[in-house]
């Protein structure tokens, strides 16, 4: 099919006119896109600055910026192809099921979701942290928007589900500061019960990783078959509370045996059928 100078000539001209009529809506729309990119970023960083300024949490900080530039760049999408004349109603309808079927097929991912923004919000623990959470004791190294990410003392790195995470029972071992050690020494019934709480007292005067106040604590905890049981409980800043639980009973012993004071072995009771 052979086309003729006029009918090519109208095409051009055809094409002429469209792109005079539609060049004002095309550069109109990439104007808008343009300074709404800009404005997007001045806006990002406007907020970000408040929220510093207001001491909240980096975690919340970055996931409350990350949700509001988006949000601004989806309404600066509709509003460009909105501007080039294309119709959005049906466009938003699209997104909006969308938005159901990824939210149906990612039910798990939506609950750990949930969690994280529970986490973020109520704070049961903060980065840097030794919570003990899910059968774990480890410190907190990162809160992310999915999963909480711990590191055990042996350097295992942890990956929890923000879900489970935040439905389940969280101990915090920072939060207060300081903790306490709870220890058992047993001694034999032979013993001088005062003088052996007496020579504890002393190795926990002497530590001074030991905290005054609140005071520790020395008094008896059980009388079994074969032992007379005393609870040792001295309080230590959070930093020294490994070091103090061991330095106790290393240096409980030292002073036990320098008293000649035995400690009494721990016997497994059994019972015997005939």
């Amino acid at each position: 099919m052979e086309i003729s100078p006029n009918q090519l000539s109208n095409y051009a001209s055809l094409l002429w006119n469209a792109v005079i009529e539609y060049s004002p809506k095309i550069i109109s729309a990439f104007i808008i896109l343009i300074i709404g990119i800009y404005a997007i970023r001045l806006i990002s960083r406007i907020i970000k600055k408040i929220m510093v300024k207001r001491e909240l949490d980096p975690t919340l900080t970055k996931f409350l910026a990350d949700i509001l530039i988006w949000a601004l760049r989806i309404l600066l999408f509709i509003a460009f192809i909105s501007k080039l004349g294309i119709e959005t109603s049906s466009f938003v309808a699209i997104l909006g099921a969308m938005g159901l079927a990824v939210g149906l097929s990612l039910q798990g991912s939506l609950s750990n979701f949930a969690g994280g923004m529970l986490i973020i919000l109520f704070k049961p623990f903060k980065v840097g942290d030794t919570i003990e959470a899910q059968g774990q004791i480890a410190s907190v190294l990162e809160i992310q928007i999915f999963v909480t990410k711990l590191l055990t003392a042996n350097n295992q790195t942890i990956f929890i589900p923000n879900g489970i995470l935040s439905n389940g029972t969280i101990i915090n071992y920072s939060m207060q500061g300081q903790r306490r050690a709870d220890l058992t020494i047993a001694i034999s019934y032979a013993t001088d019960i005062k003088k052996a709480k007496d020579i504890i007292t002393e190795v926990l005067r002497k530590n001074p990783k030991i905290l005054q106040q609140p005071a520790a604590d020395v008094s008896v905890k059980n009388l079994t078959d074969n032992a007379i049981q005393l609870a040792v409980r001295p309080w230590a800043k959070n930093e020294d509370f490994w070091a103090v639980y061991s330095d106790t009973l290393e240096q409980c012993k030292e002073a036990f045996d320098a008293a000649g004071i035995v400690i009494q072995p721990y016997v497994r009771e059994s019972s015997l059928k005939n």
